[in-house]
């Protein structure tokens, strides 16, 4: 029996994985073109929760689901356009400063709009209720989560993996002075990178929605998070954050069980013991830095 709840709790890690990976990978992606670490990550995912609440009365949950992240996606075009394009040649400290920023006018603005107490997902009746797996029973919306995850996993790496866009994409993290010298400019796929990249972070803040607590700091907690998993996998490596990713989700959910005053703790632990044996993390390549 012990070995039924603990392949239960492997499960809930995988969900809680799905979660980190559409945050952490979206980190990844623009840092790995654009060499920009985004500290207003957090900020776009609890705008896509914020905005999956918002839409769900008039849309319905699922097309909700599916808006949110189309309109940050967009928010993401003037990111770029407006934000990101001025620092890809400066000082990362620059970049540092000004997404730090947006992040907190990000929050604000939230509360502006929405109000500083907290908000709640309904979900449709449905997927609400379990799933019975012989003598395990799971939520039947976070199995649907964790499905949803999987496709949008697969099609990213599809993108990346077998189409032009993505052989330019992985031309340009290498190699982004060869890329120039074929006359590619990477301008137009660096927004395309951004809308991807702040669109996945709305796609976790809106299907997590219903089983979280949705208020203005939220994307202050899970940046953490996302960076710890970016961290320990590698930069500039695609499967190294899905690793990453189902690592911490995994240890988090089994120690949040057996040991829960250690939970927290538990990705720190994890993430300097991997950093001790492999300082680029597990997958971590070298990279050139993108310079437009």
């Amino acid at each position: 029996m012990e070995l039924f709840f603990l392949f239960e709790q492997v499960v809930n890690g995988l969900v809680l994985a799905g979660y980190y990976l559409l945050i952490a990978l979206g980190l990844s992606l623009i840092f790995s073109v654009g060499g920009i670490v985004n500290l207003a990550h957090g900020g776009f995912y609890a705008i896509g929760a914020y905005l999956a609440v918002t839409l769900t009365p008039h849309l319905g949950f699922a097309p909700a689901v599916v808006v949110s992240p189309l309109l940050v996606a967009c928010l993401g075009i003037l990111f770029e356009r407006f934000v990101l394009r001025r620092f890809y040649r400066e000082d990362p400290i620059l970049s540092l400063l000004v997404t730090f920023g947006l992040a907190m006018v990000a929050e604000q603005a939230i509360r502006m709009i929405w109000g500083a107490a907290p908000l709640s997902q309904t979900l449709p009746s449905g997927l609400k209720g379990g799933v019975e797996i012989g003598p395990l029973l799971f939520s039947k919306y976070r199995l649907v989560m964790l499905g949803v995850v999987l496709a949008i996993l697969a099609s990213i790496w599809l993108l990346l993996n077998r189409t032009s866009f993505g052989r330019v994409i992985r031309a340009g993290i290498q190699n982004p002075d060869m890329v120039g010298a074929l006359g590619i400019r990477l301008q137009p796929y660096m927004t395309t990178v951004v809308m991807i990249g702040v669109g996945l972070a709305a796609v976790g803040g809106a299907l997590f929605a219903p089983i979280t607590t949705v208020h203005p700091a939220m994307g202050a907690e899970i940046l953490t998070i996302g960076f710890i998993v970016v961290i320990i996998g590698g930069l500039g490596s695609f499967w190294g954050v899905v690793l990453a990713a189902v690592l911490v989700g995994v240890v988090r959910s089994i120690t949040i069980q057996y040991l829960p005053a250690a939970s927290e703790a538990s990705m720190y632990i994890l993430m300097f013991l991997v950093l001790l044996l492999r300082p680029r993390g597990l997958l971590g390549e070298r990279m050139a830095k993108f310079e437009g």
